[in-house]
């Protein structure tokens, strides 16, 4: 049985959940893969536990993933972003197969231990594709966390109403009830 996932806001596309696994809470920054078992969880959130192990070397290589793809959505990157991103996916790759349903891939691994790395970079790359303006991050101040926009119109600015919309809003109602000079 895997322990329940400790984030405050989970659901994301894969990449961008990833992104999230470090989270502010409280003024304090937290890290869901600060061991194999926070992998094993971040894992079971994705229906992938089966698939790959939630072992050190695996560990070394999500966390790898992952400040990759902070490098990446930070901003506009150059050379050494785009290196260290083609690093992870030198890990993998797809191959084309023919299944009952029709065309299929598979994606297979130089080294099992990349797999799920592999996989969330690989999303990141379909983002980048389908809807790379709505990648975006919390508008609030103290939030680190980023969420994909399936808005309407595009523009979300939170990652949860509930969470950072509701923070912002009363502060901004505090700031104009509040009496001149207090």
């Amino acid at each position: 049985m895997t322990e329940p996932d400790p984030r405050p806001f989970v659901r994301e596309p894969l990449a961008l959940d990833l992104l999230n696994t470090w989270w502010k809470e409280h003024g304090r920054l937290h890290d869901l893969l600060d061991s194999p078992s926070g992998l094993r969880v971040w894992l079971a959130g994705h229906g992938m536990a089966d698939r790959f192990a939630a072992d050190e070397e695996s560990l070394k290589a999500v966390v790898h993933a992952r400040d990759a793809l902070a490098a990446a959505v930070a901003g506009p990157g150059g050379p050494a972003v785009y290196r260290q991103v083609d690093d992870v996916l030198a890990h993998g790759r797809v191959r084309l197969t023919l299944t009952a349903e029709g065309p299929g891939e598979t994606a297979e691994f130089d080294d099992p231990a990349w797999g799920a790395a592999w996989t969330a970079v690989r999303d990141y790359l379909d983002l980048l594709v389908t809807a790379p303006d709505r990648i975006r991050l919390c508008a609030q101040p103290d939030c680190i966390r980023y969420f994909l926009d399936t808005s309407r119109n595009g523009t979300r600015r939170w990652c949860s109403m509930s969470l950072c919309g509701n923070r912002v809003k009363a502060a901004r109602h505090y700031a104009r009830a509040r009496p001149p000079g207090v």
